[in-house]
């Protein structure tokens, strides 16, 4: 479905700059699931550093999984699953961009239209290079995230299918 009609039930975003190397997983992320057959009602976006340009996007979705890179201080390529319900639950070691998103983040429940979120944050080493590539570490974890995404995409599906 593309992105411009209507409603989405699920939003996939990536978030990051690519120029920055390790710092745009959330996006080569995306790019990767953009091959692949995905559930009714999901798109993917390339959100690139944030900002309220991202805002009509995510008022648009019931629901929402982030991709962000964060200097956790943990190994390169690790991944964490969460579930922030305002913008202080999400770490604080995301990196610089996502100062505008927990801003949007907080502007949608202002608005009284906050989605469910799911973050899925990857570990990525201290010092950036400027460049297209990721790290070794960084770049073997892209398919396994995507799979962790469709997981919660299917996951989702079935839970709705029940329900109905």
């Amino acid at each position: 479905m593309p992105f411009d009609e209507g409603p989405v039930q699920t939003l996939v975003l990536g978030i990051g700059n690519i120029l920055m190397g390790d710092e745009g997983v959330g996006v080569h992320v995306v790019r990767f699931l953009e091959g692949r057959t995905l559930p009714d009602g999901v798109v993917c976006l390339d959100g690139g550093t944030g900002g309220f340009h991202l805002l009509e996007a995510l008022q648009r979705a019931s629901r929402v999984i982030l991709i962000d890179a964060t200097l956790d201080g943990a190994p390169p390529g690790t991944v964490r699953r969460l579930q922030p319900r305002f913008s202080t639950d999400y770490p604080r070691t995301l990196t610089a961009h996502d100062i505008g998103l927990k801003d949007l983040l907080d502007s949608l429940y202002l608005l009284g239209s906050p989605p469910e979120v799911v973050l899925f944050a990857v570990s990525i080493p201290p010092h950036q290079n400027v460049g297209l590539t990721l790290c070794p570490e960084v770049a073997r974890i892209v398919p396994a995230v995507a799979e962790m995404v469709l997981s919660e995409l299917t996951s989702q599906s079935t839970a709705r299918r029940r329900s109905s």
